[in-house]
């Protein structure tokens, strides 16, 4: 497999670990896979267009020379990069409020949005920080998509049952301008939406090896064409999408001014986050499942050059597409050449098929995208999420209400920035338990049982998880609770075995608690150190406070050692025998 690390410029041409090894075999399955992707993002490109605010035309846009170039510079060898759902739906909720949706001004907007995410992309890419998308749990995806799935429904309601209505506010804002329009519905244009959804569902569960979406796009086109024949399209009232430009991907340009780049930046960024975030867990899905690996970096790199190409050929903001990916693997695609095929393909179709988008129902595309979006709200993963974790939880309802109320963008960074409080708050909360020997194990294995008995001068305790900054003050907490409740326990012996990273804080801590414990006459002690709590102490000075022979890198040692210090006189008439250096008790 291909590794970009393994020269500094091999980021530039990965294509070259794949591309030579072609054979025919690969070119059948890829030819075969690119032709069925090609046919299923036709209608859903120009649904994500009309998602986004963007001409129709631009959806198709954005699925071919971003595809081309994702795939050539990307490492998965099924993704296929193109417009989203997601992406639309935030596109449109940022630049709707700065432009009127399909404008000329909203287009660029939309074309200089593309361009700094792919800049952003880029950068992440080469800066190695493909890790980034680890940040974003995976409740935040699932919050999100399942917010934004609803917008995608409650922004079609218009379309879908033919009522001229505000659709740019939130979905409360859209709920109540649907309700003093009620009276407005469309008999036609409800039935054209209500056949080509009922179409689609019937299709995807009865045939689900043909493609729903083509099936129920043709099925509502028939619909509103027999509705015209028979009542009259001067009083039906079925709008129609229109024709769309017979041409390839006109040339393009982003505006970069000053005013222009202060005003994206924020959405940009959230773009660039959850873009990533889509096409790198789609990827890694994908390569489970073929028994492959990505490189997470060289993904950022691809996405990257895709945006930023397909800014200047008319294309929106493209990431990995899910439905795409998920044919073309099970298509049958070997290589990432299915989706340069699919690419290449669609810019040939296009021109044919261009002309009968004029014979396209609007609300056979609103029928359409509300089972698109439907399908986007993953119910089994919400009930797994709301029955496995308060936490989790909470971070999916910020997401998903935030989506719903809130600008899009910031719905991501509140389930990003809840996320990460909660991932602090237990990272500063490492597990401490009071152990000691049972009796009733082998080899008298250390145990925090409540019944254990407890050496009644020393106490045995294990810390799990880091000292850093974050969690010196739980610790000390910990140290004190048990100071007080123990007073006659002046010796702590820490089982480090669980500890794997100690910053400059937590040393101290460490050191803090040596010298109180020998100030009160008795001792601190450290067993089973790891070379990571090792080189710290000794790097910040402390192994000397400590002191050398308190540190232990066996339990026995450590306890016939530290016996050694204990009190004798207090052991001589101590009826609990906890280790075996205690002895039989003593008899009346």
């Amino acid at each position: 497999m291909y590794r970009p690390d393994s020269h500094r410029l091999t980021w530039l041409y990965p294509f070259m670990s794949w591309l030579p090894g072609i054979g025919r075999a690969q070119l059948k399955a890829d030819t075969v896979a690119a032709l069925v992707g090609a046919l299923v993002v036709l209608p859903q490109a120009v649904a994500f267009a009309t998602i986004a605010g963007m001409p129709p035309q631009y959806g198709l846009y954005a699925g071919m020379v971003p595809a081309i170039i994702a795939a050539l510079f990307g490492s998965s060898r099924h993704l296929v990069s193109g417009p989203t759902t997601a992406a639309s739906v935030v596109l449109f909720s940022a630049l709707s409020v700065m432009a009127l949706p399909g404008s000329p001004d909203y287009v660029v907007l939309a074309l200089t949005l593309t361009f700094m995410v792919g800049v952003m992309e880029l950068m992440l890419g080469l800066a190695r920080m493909g890790a980034l998308v680890n940040f974003i749990s995976h409740s935040v995806v699932v919050g999100f998509t399942a917010g934004a799935a609803l917008l995608i429904i409650a922004k079609q309601i218009e379309h879908f049952f033919g009522i001229e209505m505000d659709s740019s506010g939130h979905l409360h804002d859209i709920l109540i301008e649907l309700s003093r329009h009620l009276t407005e519905i469309n008999p036609a244009t409800t039935a054209v939406a209500l056949a080509t959804l009922l179409i689609g569902i019937a299709t995807k569960r009865w045939l689900p090896r043909i493609p729903y979406m083509i099936v129920a796009m043709l099925g509502g086109t028939f619909v509103a064409l027999g509705l015209n024949q028979w009542l009259g399209s001067e009083n039906t009232g079925i709008a129609v999408v229109g024709a769309l430009p017979a041409s390839l991907p006109p040339l393009s340009a982003p505006d970069l001014t000053l005013d222009h780049i202060k005003q994206l930046a924020p959405t940009a960024l959230a773009v660039t986050l959850f873009a990533l975030t889509e096409a790198v867990s789609i990827a890694r899905a994908l390569a489970a499942r073929g028994g492959y690996r990505i490189d997470g970096n060289q993904e950022f790199i691809g996405q990257g050059l895709s945006n930023i190409t397909g800014s200047f050929f008319s294309a929106y903001v493209a990431t990995g597409s899910f439905n795409r990916s998920g044919v073309n693997y099970a298509a049958g695609a070997r290589t990432p050449l299915a989706a340069i095929l699919a690419g290449v393909l669609l810019i040939g179709v296009v021109p044919l098929v261009a002309p009968y988008a004029s014979y396209l129902p609007t609300a056979a595309m609103a029928g359409l995208l509300f089972l698109v979006a439907w399908s986007l709200i993953d119910f089994k993963e919400i009930g797994h999420i709301l029955k496995a974790s308060k936490g989790e939880t909470g971070v999916l309802l910020v997401t998903f209400f935030a989506a719903l109320f809130l600008e899009l963008e910031f719905a991501i960074f509140a389930g990003v920035l809840l996320s990460l409080v909660l991932y602090l708050d237990r990272t500063s909360k490492p597990r401490i338990l009071t152990m000691a020997p049972d009796p009733r194990s082998p080899n008298r294995a250390f145990s925090c049982e409540a019944d254990v008995t407890q050496c009644p001068q020393l106490c045995l305790m294990r810390i799990d998880g880091s000292l850093f900054f974050g969690s010196v003050g739980h610790v000390e907490s910990a140290f004190d609770r048990q100071r007080a409740a123990a007073p006659e326990q002046r010796h702590l012996a820490v089982l480090a075995d669980g500890i794997n990273f100690v910053d400059l804080q937590g040393a101290e801590t460490l050191a803090r608690e040596s010298l109180r414990r020998r100030a009160d006459g008795g001792g601190f002690y450290l067993i089973n150190v790891k070379t990571g709590l090792w080189e710290t102490l000794d790097r910040y000075g402390n192994t000397e406070i400590v002191g050398w022979r308190n540190i232990f890198q066996s339990k026995n040692a450590a306890i016939h050692a530290i016996y050694q210090k204990l009190d004798k006189t207090k052991c001589s008439s101590c009826m609990k025998r906890v280790f075996v250096e205690c002895g039989p008790a003593p008899t009346a």
